[in-house]
């Protein structure tokens, strides 16, 4: 919403910091009451900072994606210092996964929404919007989407495997291990090389 007073601003900043935490602990399923009550005001509020549920929900994804983790627009200009970039990558993903580290906003509230379709089709938008677009345009030679996607792929599994299932394999081995061989997978990504298939 343009020309907020500055009493606005702050209303829509307490909405959207409510919502965050509601969609985060909750997922997409949240009600605006409850969303309302813990911003400090009420449902109708909502609706005329927002315009709907789903606004709301757009606003806070791009809020948490544009947030600093694991995959920046700033490591995605590194494309023509791939071991560089891959290296950050790989680093901050095994980092930001670690036992004593909270998951993060977004992946949480991707996991938290997976049963809704509606939250689904907005974080697909979003995905493609602030990663796969970006990837995709930073991958040189074929498949560049198919490989921008892989390298999504590669990101949210390991955090689901190492964060949430807690797999052996990625959580009773050296975390310098662990990003000498996510390197390994993003560079091959990255580079675009073949991989040859047994028939």
């Amino acid at each position: 919403m343009k020309n907020l007073s500055k009493k606005g601003a702050a209303t829509r900043q307490a909405i959207l910091e409510s919502a965050r935490k509601a969609f985060t602990q909750s997922g997409y399923d949240v009600g605006v009451r409850e969303i309302a009550e813990n911003a400090g005001v009420t449902a109708m509020l909502v609706n005329r900072y927002f315009g709907s549920k789903d606004q709301l929900f757009e606003d806070v994804i791009d809020l948490v994606l544009s947030a600093p983790g694991i995959l920046t627009r700033q490591t995605m200009t590194k494309a023509l210092d791939v071991p560089t970039l891959c290296q950050e990558i790989a680093a901050a993903l095994v980092a930001r996964t670690a036992s004593d580290v909270t998951p993060m906003d977004g992946f949480l509230i991707m996991l938290r929404s997976s049963n809704n379709e509606q939250a689904m089709g907005i974080l697909r938008g979003k995905f493609e919007t602030h990663f796969a677009r970006p990837l995709t345009q930073m991958l040189p030679g074929e498949e560049a989407s198919q490989r921008a996607a892989m390298f999504l792929a590669v990101i949210a599994g390991f955090q689901v495997m190492r964060q949430i299932v807690e797999i052996a394999g990625l959580t009773q081995v050296p975390p310098d291990q662990l990003v000498q061989q996510l390197e390994a997978i993003f560079e091959l990504l990255v580079k675009g090389r073949s991989v040859v298939v047994p028939k």
